[in-house]
């Protein structure tokens, strides 16, 4: 079975594996059929050999670059047609290794070796006259009584004409729909009146998607197959269920020749790389194929969105060698850079741990005419501390908050759709005044930068996990009261944590007191019907059980896990894996104060 199939997976690392391994489905090259088996668990030992993982051997970076070896046919020999992904071992991939590395390092490609043989044949070239002249000939005409002409001659056939029509030439047609009745005809009327709705929830539109009979897909117009891709794909933040439910789609469109868009294939692109918070080599890898197929064998070219998908996926996966190739490679293409790649670059730079590099992309993300936001400037505070330089983030967010004081403009919305919008918004507007230095002005004045929950998660959690300093934790503490912002569950996971690595210990000012104290706190914020984002998590739990267990000792730990018990409505998972950290307490016996 196909992993796109099925939806109610256990586990997503052999779903992303077998992402990985290119188990994806290739379009029809012929209307009405497909090259898909019908036993779909089947393969010829053609499609093995397109399926082969051979980036355990020769790693991720020469990966991407096989990836890059279709793009380099010449384009002026050879019929024009989808590119077939080749997978020929290492021995063509030899070739392709880089030279150097760093942002400026070159790949011999495919493009350039094909180019130079072709430019060689044609200087040297022999004419069609010099290959005529070889032989003698003479201009004679044939008879054409002869049995010879005769025996060539074919006999009239239909009169054929070629159909330019969009409908004739592409398959399927714009508006290729099966049609439907009975019970299917109201489940279709009531999908398509929720998709007018684009953020309608997207479990309720899989439901009625999934209550049509298969193979679904071809059920829907072309109009309402993009607003269900839209819709599945817009989601406040990307997990193994919002990914399968794309997914799953995306297998049912493949199945009966259904061809998507760019956008589409980024979206897909960007679950598979993203569904998790830390991307791996696996997401990495399974990332690096949908690129393949989506250029290889659907013959839609990447763009800069494509590519800043990977790289942002490289980078948080440590692969620095391959974000650095990928970003050439956008540079070899000609691909224009937007907001999101140059974010994405101060990101990378704080990775490595180069703080002057994080403070070079923030000037050339501004001497692009990019737009400067509160997103913007939480991306250097978190690059600065990753790469070491904690004190120079406190110096931008000292400065973001006298910036907010002196403009008196409005806080960033806490909305994240609203925070989605704004992002798109503001791509536009600089690409809008890209040569207009007075309407970039213009709109630089109405952009916000303002310190808002994402600004104190991150420092928050700096100054209480990592360095241990209660007294700046708490002055963050009343800088949000100060700005109205509001509190979230993350806050109080940070500060349990402070107190689990910081308490217990003699002088300390992270004492048992202050942890009743915002054990409080958390309690009534939980209750609060108006803090959403404040609830009872596995690792909430996890970390103020530990913190009672340092700073209170296994007595008042318990009362606290019963207090907790009785409140959480959790799923049995995770109230299994916090029984099991509770009972690993008590076994470890902590004797803190009393």
């Amino acid at each position: 079975m196909s992993f796109f199939g099925k939806v109610d997976k256990s586990t997503t690392g052999s779903v992303v594996k077998k992402v990985a391994k290119l188990q994806l489905l290739a379009p029809s090259k012929t209307p009405g059929k497909s090259d898909i088996p019908l036993t779909r668990g089947r393969q010829n030992p053609y499609r093995r050999s397109l399926i082969r993982n051979a980036a355990g051997s020769i790693g991720l970076e020469q990966w991407f670059i096989g990836a890059l070896v279709g793009a380099g046919q010449c384009k002026d020999h050879g019929p024009s047609r989808p590119r077939r992904l080749q997978l020929e071992g290492v021995k063509h991939l030899q070739s392709f290794q880089p030279r150097s590395s760093g942002l400026h390092s070159t790949f011999i490609t495919r493009r350039q070796q094909h180019t130079s043989a072709c430019a060689a044949i044609s200087e040297g070239q022999i004419g069609k006259d010099r290959l005529l002249a070889l032989v003698d000939h003479y201009d004679l005409q044939p008879d054409p009584s002869s049995d010879e002409v005769q025996m060539y001659q074919l006999a009239p056939g239909p009169n054929l004409t070629v159909s330019d029509k969009a409908e004739d030439v592409e398959w399927p047609p714009q508006e290729y729909q099966w049609p439907v009745d009975g019970e299917f005809e109201g489940i279709l009327k009531q999908l398509g009146e929720a998709l007018k709705d684009r953020y309608y929830d997207s479990e309720t539109i899989f439901q009625l998607y999934r209550s049509l009979p298969s193979p679904r897909v071809p059920y829907l117009s072309a109009k309402t197959r993009h607003q269900l891709l839209r819709n599945l794909g817009t989601v406040l933040r990307k997990d193994e269920r919002s990914m399968m439910r794309y997914l799953s789609v995306i297998d049912d469109m493949k199945l009966n020749a259904i061809s998507l868009t760019l956008e589409e294939w980024n979206t897909a692109t960007s679950f598979v790389a993203s569904y998790m918070d830390k991307p791996t080599t696996i997401e990495v890898e399974a990332s690096l194929k949908m690129f393949k197929e989506m250029e290889h064998i659907a013959g839609v070219e990447a763009n800069s969105a494509t590519f800043n998908i990977l790289f942002d996926a490289a980078t948080k996966a440590g692969k620095f060698h391959l974000a650095e190739m990928i970003y050439q490679e956008m540079k070899n293409r000609g691909l224009p850079y937007n907001r999101f790649h140059h974010v994405s670059l101060i990101y990378f730079h704080g990775l490595r741990g180069d703080g002057d590099s994080v403070r070079s992309a923030y000037k050339a993300l501004i001497d692009a005419g990019e737009i400067v936001d509160t997103v913007v400037m939480n991306c250097v505070i978190a690059s600065l501390i990753r790469a070491r330089e904690p004190q120079a983030a406190i110096h931008v967010y000292e400065r973001m908050k006298r910036l907010h004081i002196e403009s008196s403009a409005e806080p960033p919305p806490r909305d994240a759709r609203k925070r989605r919008e704004m992002d798109r918004s503001l791509v536009k507007l600089a690409e809008r005044a890209r040569f207009d230095p007075q309407l970039l002005e213009q709109y630089k004045k109405t952009s916000i930068i303002a310190p808002d929950i994402r600004t104190y998660r991150l420092l928050i959690n700096h100054l209480a996990v990592h360095g241990g300093q209660l007294h700046m934790t708490t002055r963050m503490l009343d800088d949000m009261s100060l700005f109205n912002v509001p509190i979230h569950g993350s806050i109080f996971l940070a500060l349990f944590n402070g107190f689990a690595n910081h308490g217990g210990e003699l002088y300390s000012h992270w004492t048992d007191k202050r942890l009743e104290s915002v054990w409080s706190a958390f309690i009534k914020a939980h209750h609060d019907e108006r803090n959403e984002d404040v609830y009872i998590g596995k690792w909430t739990v996890i970390w103020a059980l530990k913190a009672f267990a340092k700073c209170a000792g296994i007595k008042r730990t318990e009362e606290v896990w019963e207090e907790i018990h009785s409140n959480w409505s959790g799923e049995s998972e995770e109230v299994d894996f916090a029984k099991k950290v509770m009972s690993s307490l008590v076994d470890l016996n902590y004797s803190g104060p009393n």
